[in-house]
């Protein structure tokens, strides 16, 4: 992929949040990648749960950054949509860390990335300040290596890990929103939050979209999207269902000696088809 293509990529996946809600299924790989693109996904969104899954590693910021990299890199070559790549905390807790993983993903074909404030193996989140300034070292390392439009979506989990009174987590948001977006980020992602009348609170009030993630008994995505989000993802509940698959496929072969829950599945020339560019 060209420089100019990636470029294109990221103008198109920017300006994909200024129309309604952009639904983003996640992918973990390149095979999932595809069908995700053949099913009418916009761009691909990875998610780091399901890479690590496919890598023999835990969900938490386990994989290295060079693993990470050449998962992204498959999952860009195998779609013409854009990618936005989940690079968990950075890969380190430097701001240095931070640009040299930008740098990596923008040149393995990334036209967004996802990048929390959490920091490796605690439940614990940097400071706000700190985190601006990872988020600015990430956009002046995507500027640096020629992509500008880098979309860069900043996570919060201040939701997710309980950080603080349930009262005051609102206004900890919304703080981290203004510093965030101050520092470069074109969205702020919540996950843990599916409550709509807080979502609408927050998207009322933050300086850029919010994304949520949703999932089985959360709000549908017109819900969401009537609150205001702007972007929806479900992390690594499609890699749960097909995982859930084959263990079901698998168990029913070794227990009955039939195919059944292989009934629905897409059948062989479709896939093989997929990776013929």
């Amino acid at each position: 992929m060209t420089l100019e293509s990636l470029r294109d990529k990221a103008k198109a996946f920017r300006a994909a949040h200024e129309g309604s809600v952009l639904v983003l299924p996640n992918a973990w790989d390149a095979g999932s990648a595809a069908v995700i693109e053949r099913a009418g996904a916009p761009a691909i969104a990875t998610t780091s749960g399901g890479v690590s899954w496919a890598l023999g590693q835990g969900d938490g910021q386990r994989l290295s950054r060079a693993e990470m990299v050449a998962a992204v890199r498959r999952i860009a070559a195998a779609v013409t949509v854009p990618v936005s790549a989940d690079i968990e905390g950075g890969y380190g807790a430097a701001p240095a860390d931070v640009a040299a993983t930008v740098s990596a993903v923008v040149e393995a074909g990334a036209a967004g990335v996802n990048l929390e404030d959490s920091i490796a193996g605690t439940l614990n989140l940097f400071a706000p300040s700190d985190q601006a300034e990872r988020l600015r070292a990430a956009r002046e390392a995507a500027a640096a290596a020629g992509l500008p439009e880098l979309v860069i979506n900043a996570r919060t989990d201040v939701y997710l890990f309980g950080v603080g009174a349930p009262e005051g987590r609102l206004d900890d948001v919304l703080a981290r929103a203004a510093a965030y977006a101050e520092a470069g980020a074109d969205c702020l992602f919540v996950p843990g939050l599916v409550d709509l009348e807080v979502l609408r609170g927050l998207t009322a009030a933050a300086p850029i979209p919010v994304a949520a993630m949703a999932g089985p008994g959360a709000p549908s995505v017109s819900e969401l999207a009537d609150v205001g989000v702007r972007r929806v993802t479900v992390g690594t509940a499609i890699a749960q269902a097909a995982y859930t698959l084959a263990e079901r496929a698998a168990a029913e072969m070794l227990t009955k000696g039939t195919y059944a829950e292989l009934g629905q599945s897409l059948d062989f020339g479709t896939l093989n088809a997929l990776f013929g560019r």
